[in-house]
C-alpha cells in the first residue's frame, strides 16, 4: 500500500499549507479520502461547512446522493477516490477564485499522481475546466468522456454534474443518474484485459509439409 503511505505523508505536509487566503478562515484542510489506489476518482470543488468541521469531503446532502449513485453502480466509497480541486472552505461557500485554484491545483495533481486512476469523475464546472484545460462548461460537456494527459499518465476524464446542483432540480438528477450508469462500461473499456500468451504451435510431420 505505497501509494496510501504516501498519500497520507502527504497530507501531512499540507495540513498546515498556506499557499492562499483561504488558510486564514478555515477549520482545516480538507484533503481527500477513499481508496488509495482507486480506478475511479471523483473531483468536486471545494469543502462546504460540514466537510470544513469534520475534514472529510462530501458529508453533506450532496455526500449523501454521491453515496446513492456510486450503490446505483455496485460501488462504494472504499472503491473510490474523493477530494476537490480547492482544500479549505471558501467564506459562506463562495465560488473558489482563480488565484486560490492556482495556489491548489498542485496539491490536486499530486494526488492523481500518487493514486493513478484509471478514470477521473469531474463533478461540476471547476473541477472540469482546470482537469480538462479547456473553458467549456459543464452543461456541453456531462457526460461526454475524453482522454487527457495528467502527471504524465493517459487518464479518462469523464464530466459530471455535481451532485450540490442536482439535489433540487429533478431533470438534472436525471442526467446525473444515467452518466453514473455509464462508468462500470467506460472502466471496463479503459482497463484492459492482459492478453494471454498465445498457444505453441505444434511442429508438423515432415510429410505433412511435404517435404518427403
Amino acid at each position: 500500500m505505497a501509494a496510501g503511505t504516501d498519500l497520507n505523508a502527504y497530507a501531512a505536509e499540507i495540513a498546515g499549507c498556506t499557499r492562499c487566503r483561504l488558510a486564514e478562515g478555515r477549520t482545516q484542510v480538507v484533503f481527500g479520502v477513499g481508496n488509495p489506489e482507486a480506478e475511479v476518482m471523483f473531483v468536486g470543488e471545494a469543502p462546504g461547512f460540514h466537510e470544513d468541521k469534520q475534514g472529510y469531503p462530501f458529508v453533506g446532502q450532496a455526500g449523501k446522493l454521491l453515496d446513492q449513485l456510486l450503490g446505483g453502480i455496485g460501488m462504494s466509497r472504499a472503491d473510490v477516490y474523493v477530494a476537490n480541486v480547492i482544500k479549505c472552505r471558501p467564506p459562506g461557500n463562495r465560488d473558489p477564485m482563480p488565484d486560490e485554484i492556482e495556489a491548489c491545483e498542485s496539491h490536486l495533481f499530486r494526488q492523481v499522481d500518487l493514486i493513478e486512476p484509471k478514470l477521473v469523475g469531474t463533478l461540476g464546472n471547476f473541477a472540469t475546466k482546470l482537469l480538462s484545460g479547456k473553458p467549456t462548461g459543464i452543461t456541453r460537456v456531462h457526460g461526454q468522456e475524453q482522454q487527457v494527459e495528467l502527471g504524465g499518465r493517459a487518464v479518462l476524464l469523464y464530466p459530471l454534474y455535481h451532485p450540490a446542483a442536482a439535489l433540487y432540480t429533478p431533470a438534472m438528477l436525471s442526467m446525473l443518474q444515467e452518466d453514473f450508469a455509464r462508468i462500470p462500461e467506460l472502466l471496463g473499456r479503459v482497463i484492459e484485459p492482459v492478453p494471454e500468451p498465445e498457444p505453441l504451435l505444434a511442429a508438423e510431420p515432415a510429410v505433412q509439409l511435404g517435404l518427403f
